[in-house]
């Protein structure tokens, strides 16, 4: 299997370059160490027994951010040290920010050819390693296996696209979750999904999701979201309190119905704001478009943070924001919901800060974590643009259900605490057990 994998990889990746620089033109900062994609590494030495090296890989952003009350976890037990590796540019600066300090080294994963993944694990030489949710990378796992260092994957899931991937090629199924020591699954329904395409059910266990551990940091308080509502442009000269709609990580085309249910909202009286934070920031020249071609005032936080001036709509096209913007906000709508995007973004943060969640039918890769959401009274979920103007219209104008919905959240968010505790102990057992 490694061997078809090894031959196909490469003009793959040649077909796939083309995207990739585009996109790293686009986004910038991919020139920051790109070494690492070819797996040349700072050296580190090796440990010293008893101490375990654990090698991290978080994705992006997000899961830098989720992967943080694991690394506290883990790091508890005084005897393991941590080497923690992104994927995108952006991951890798909040990682640097985040962790500079707290780990032995912080990198850019390598690209999954046999020499570049040879050339990192030369380097990091590590004794155990750990993945999140699905990133599953043949060549890594098969340097792990050759070299008998145990593989676990946390924050596993399967979302539709995936599961039906996978279903039509079983083999591939099989052996990549056979390389693992023990998978962690979000959800029970990520848990048989995993277990029904070939995983070993001793191996996989469901402790929920680590997102649901990150801090919401800094929680603002009454006065402070006041504040941030004003610095946003978000308030009026009689000093009454307005209504902000939240676009959440939105995706192209999801600016659109929330800019009608704005206007449906602002021509019924109400005096209503919205806030646009795109899951991208390049996107924002097309949004502009979209903002120019409407009457009501709006500012570009690119441009500069504060309006100094009331507006309407606020576009945050920066990054690393959205925890701190989220909070100035009476409802959301999560992004990359809406057809025909697929996925959505992750609802676990909103909810956790007590904001009423509507999200469109696409919530494919948090599938039982939007269900719990409904079924539990903290989000709605709409079929398409028309419904989602409609619903958005409605709760604007029952704040007791927003009441509800917001108390609801909160406390849905704090019962399903505690998974990064649980894996972080199961690993180190795991560990210990191989001595």
């Amino acid at each position: 299997m490694i061997w078809l994998y090894r031959l196909l990889f490469l003009p793959g990746l040649i077909l796939a370059l083309p995207y990739y620089g585009l996109r790293m033109w686009r986004r910038g900062g991919y020139s920051k160490d790109f070494k690492h994609r070819f797996g040349y590494f700072h050296p580190l030495p090796k440990t010293s027994s008893p101490k375990k090296r654990i090698w991290l890989q978080a994705v992006s952003v997000g899961e830098v951010l989720a992967v943080g009350p694991l690394l506290q976890h883990l790091q508890r037990n005084g005897d393991v040290e941590i080497v923690l590796t992104t994927t995108t540019s952006t991951g890798y600066a909040e990682a640097r920010k985040r962790y500079s300090g707290q780990v032995l080294s912080i990198g850019i994963f390598p690209l999954d050819f046999w020499p570049f993944s040879g050339n990192a694990w030369k380097r990091i030489r590590p004794d155990a390693i750990v993945l999140t949710e699905s990133e599953l990378w043949p060549e890594h796992l098969h340097q792990a296996r050759k070299r008998n260092v145990p593989a676990f994957l946390v924050n596993a899931r399967m979302s539709d696209k995936s599961y039906e991937r996978y279903r039509k090629l079983r083999p591939l199924a099989q052996w990549l979750f056979g390389q693992l020591e023990h998978i962690y699954a979000t959800s029970n329904l990520d848990q048989q999904r995993l277990i029904e395409l070939g995983g070993n059910e001793t191996r996989i266990t469901c402790p929920g999701s680590i997102k649901c551990d990150v801090e919401i940091n800094p929680r603002l308080d009454a006065t402070a979201i006041a504040q941030l509502r004003r610095e946003l442009g978000f308030y009026n000269e009689s000093g009454m309190p307005c209504f902000v709609l939240l676009g959440s990580s939105i995706w192209p085309g999801e600016e659109r119905p929330l800019l009608r249910a704005q206007a449906s909202l602002i021509e019924a009286g109400y005096d209503c704001r919205l806030l646009l934070v795109p899951r991208h920031a390049e996107r924002a020249a097309e949004i502009v478009n979209a903002l120019e071609a409407q009457d009501h005032s709006w500012h570009q936080r690119s441009k500069g943070k504060n309006p100094n001036r009331p507006v309407q709509i606020h576009l945050a096209d920066t990054t690393g924001e959205l925890t701190v913007l989220s909070q100035s906000a009476n409802l959301a709508f999560i992004g990359k919901s809406l057809p025909p995007h697929d996925g959505g973004q992750t609802p676990i943060e909103p909810a956790g800060m007590g904001l009423p969640l509507i999200m469109g039918p696409k919530m494919t890769n948090f599938k039982a974590i939007s269900r719990a959401l409904v079924h539990n009274g903290v989000g709605i979920q709409v079929e398409d643009e028309d419904s989602l103007v409609q619903a958005l219209v409605a709760l604007a104008n029952d704040s007791p259900k927003r009441q509800a919905m917001s108390k609801a959240g909160l406390d849905w968010h704090q019962r399903n605490r505690g998974s990064s505790q649980r894996i972080a102990e199961s690993i180190i057992v795991d560990l210990k057990g191989e001595d």
